[in-house]
């Protein structure tokens, strides 16, 4: 029995390890192409808003949200998934876009990203992420109406996060 207990406790430890290193890393690992997406990042134009704000689409350029701890956050909607402890959380209100369908959200940094529209959370239709590409940690595809919508980001290890918004 020792020896079971031993093994076990072996592998939940190596599991997390094994996990993060098979993460991708670099700009040629995303499923989708980022490099718009990316050089609208990077740009020196982005406009920094508060939490809250509201912003129409499309984004010619990024907008940098800054945020706040969660429970400061006064978020809409409970995340779809539990923030890790010590990390940030925020919301922009967006305008309807003029037509309905797919729209990608890329952000700066890591993190949970809620899409809400109609009172309810949009489910993703496609998703890509990697670490170490400068301006880009992910883009997330959602089907959105031409109606208005919020994005709600939880889970951020940092102060504030970048984010375009433009379609596929």
């Amino acid at each position: 029995m020792t020896r079971v207990a031993a093994r076990l406790a072996a592998i939940l430890l190596v599991t997390p390890a094994l996990a993060q290193q098979d993460e991708p890393v670099g700009c040629d690992k995303f499923k989708l192409p980022i490099e718009a997406e990316r050089g609208l990042l990077l740009a020196a134009d982005a406009a920094t808003v508060d939490s809250g704000a509201a912003i129409a689409p499309p984004l010619g350029r990024a907008v940098t949200i800054k945020l706040a701890p969660l429970l400061d956050a006064k978020l809409l909607m409970t995340p779809e998934r539990t923030p890790k402890p010590d990390t940030k959380a925020g919301f922009v209100r967006v305008a309807a876009p003029a037509l309905s369908g797919p729209h990608r959200i890329t952000v700066t940094a890591g993190g949970w990203i809620d899409v809400i529209q109609n009172e309810r959370f949009v489910k993703s239709a496609a998703f890509s992420g990697a670490k170490g590409c400068e301006g880009v940690r992910k883009s997330v595809t959602f089907g959105l109406e031409a109606a208005p919508f919020i994005v709600q980001f939880s889970g951020v290890p940092a102060d504030s996060i970048g984010m375009v918004l433009t379609p596929p």
